[in-house]
């Protein structure tokens, strides 16, 4: 008797008819398991690790494309060929943008099914066993690129590299390459907050400078309202490149996407970076020229940022665009909200800016800090990005885009900054009016370590608002997070491992920010 070397699970409505097939299969060392719906092999895939799917595309209940994206919420990287009767170009290129690894058409021949298993799983081991040395490579480019003084072009490079091999990691598992490669990005995060905390100043003074909050609407919005093209302006509240870069795939079988980057202001918090993308003014310029619209007080952003519509519309007569018919304003906090815009988006006739806010990453986020469930299901980063692509596979936002994808419109979708996981706390002194940010504080007569975190004495330098002389910032670098002497086990404890904005860390400022359209 042969040894078993592969397990196979092979879903299929009409198993029974390919018990011939079956039988063919284990003589060449395939242990198949057959079952005949998709609702029973989730079951068994949430139980037993398998080399490889074979999956038939159509079935009664639940078809292929659904079961299929079940697997790949239960096992992101394990094979699988679809069996399909047609060979139709829209649905190829939407399994292929859920990682269909091959197709077979039907009717196929037991030998085509044995071919094209063994093609599938040698190639897995040849990419698995190419990995160290395709790390390696890309390992030395980085450091090369981190030791020769690069600017913020070269830092979205390196942060992009890093990225990719975060979702490759996450794919495949080559542990001892993945803890080489945290070191890595540990190392690149100091340097980057250095180099902008170097640099920063002469960015928002215009001298080489990335594109900022302030330059996104100018730079990506504003071109297609002039060339009278509906938009709709997507914000989804601290989405990072790597969330974006994971959901990316499921989208393009609805739209044409070029994806561009740029840099969140200091502080990357809601209040600042958010206000400054809806309005082009930097916090400084909003509180001077609009003061009934700026308020810096409160720790609530539903207070903080409920002047983004009036922001945006003032943006939009400064720039001397007259909307007909006008903006549309909307913010999707939950289900009910996400349900809501659904039934608004499948109604409307003509928009030429509809401008949507979703909160639920940031939601997340604050939510994950304060419950063991949260922490315990997304323990580190590679299982809160799983989470991520989850939520938005069956999202409000997801089935809006695919709606949207429908109309004769551009989607230009971004975020207003993104987060870090915190690791290590800092000491920061600062009296009872000090605010509570755990990333960044203001105040009077603040204290930090600046090896840590950036001292900010003069507000107005970074154009932020000063509204006394005596007021000054302090913001965290790398993973830090800050924590008063006096409360320092407690809060060390507390807020240690928590995903955090407003700081100065490569996935808090350099933020995705692509353009779609619907490819029919």
């Amino acid at each position: 008797m042969q040894n078993i070397t592969h397990k196979i699970l092979w879903i299929d409505d009409e198993i029974e008819a390919l018990r011939p097939h079956i039988l063919f299969l284990k003589e060449r060392s395939y242990d198949i398991t057959p079952i005949s719906n998709g609702d029973d092999a989730v079951s068994l895939l949430e139980e037993y690790r398998y080399d490889a799917v074979l999956l038939d595309q159509m079935m009664p209940g639940q078809d292929g494309i659904t079961t299929l994206d079940r697997i790949r919420e239960i096992d992101p990287i394990v094979p699988v060929i679809m069996v399909t009767q047609c060979n139709d170009d829209q649905f190829i290129s939407e399994a292929l943008g859920k990682r269909i690894a091959d197709f077979l058409v039907k009717p196929i021949g037991v030998a085509q099914i044995a071919s094209t298993l063994k093609r599938v799983l040698s190639q897995t081991q040849i990419i698995e066993a190419g990995i160290p040395q395709q790390y390696t490579n890309d390992f030395n480019q980085i450091r090369t690129a981190m030791t020769s003084n690069p600017d913020w072009r070269k830092w979205i490079e390196i942060y992009l590299k890093l990225v990719e091999w975060d979702l490759e990691f996450d794919r495949l598992t080559q542990m001892g390459l993945a803890e080489t490669h945290l070191e890595q990005k540990k190392e690149c995060n100091a340097l980057f907050s250095n180099y902008v905390e170097e640099n920063y100043t002469q960015w928002i003074s215009g001298r080489d400078s990335p594109i900022l909050s302030v330059d996104v609407l100018n730079q990506f919005v504003i071109p297609h309202l002039r060339e009278k093209r509906p938009v709709y302006f997507i914000v989804v509240d601290c989405l990072r490149l790597d969330h974006w870069l994971a959901i990316e795939s499921l989208l393009q079988p609805y739209f044409y996407i070029d994806r561009n980057y740029y840099f969140s202001i200091l502080p990357s918090a809601t209040l600042y970076s958010r206000n400054a993308l809806f309005s082009g003014l930097f916090p400084q310029e909003i509180a001077e020229r609009f003061p009934e619209y700026w308020q810096e007080n409160s720790e609530d952003e539903t207070s903080t940022n409920r002047y983004e519509k009036q922001l945006l519309q003032l943006k939009l007569q400064s720039e001397g665009l007259r909307l007909r018919p006008g903006l549309r304003y909307f913010k999707v906090f939950d289900v009910k909200g996400g349900n809501e815009y659904i039934r608004q988006v499948s109604s409307f006739e003509r928009i030429s800016l509809s401008a949507l806010i979703v909160n639920f990453i940031d939601i997340l986020t604050h939510q994950r800090s304060q419950s063991d469930v949260l922490q315990q299901i997304s323990p580190d980063e590679s299982a809160f990005l799983s989470l991520t692509k989850s939520w938005f596979a069956h999202s409000a936002l997801f089935e809006i885009l695919k709606i949207i994808a429908t109309q004769e419109a551009v989607v230009v979708l971004t975020t207003d900054h993104g987060s870090v996981l915190c690791n290590r706390p800092s000491r920061a002194f600062g009296n009872r009016e000090t605010s509570t940010s755990l990333r960044f504080k203001f105040g009077t007569n603040l204290g930090c370590n600046e090896d840590q975190a950036i001292y900010i004495e003069h507000p107005e330098t970074y154009k932020l608002p000063a509204e006394s002389s005596s007021k000054n910032y302090i913001i965290a670098k790398e993973d830090y997070y800050f924590v008063y002497p006096n409360q320092y086990h407690e809060y060390t404890r507390q807020f240690r491992g928590g995903f955090q904005h407003g700081g100065i860390s490569i996935g808090e400022l350099i933020i995705p920010v692509v353009t779609m359209t619907p490819r029919k």
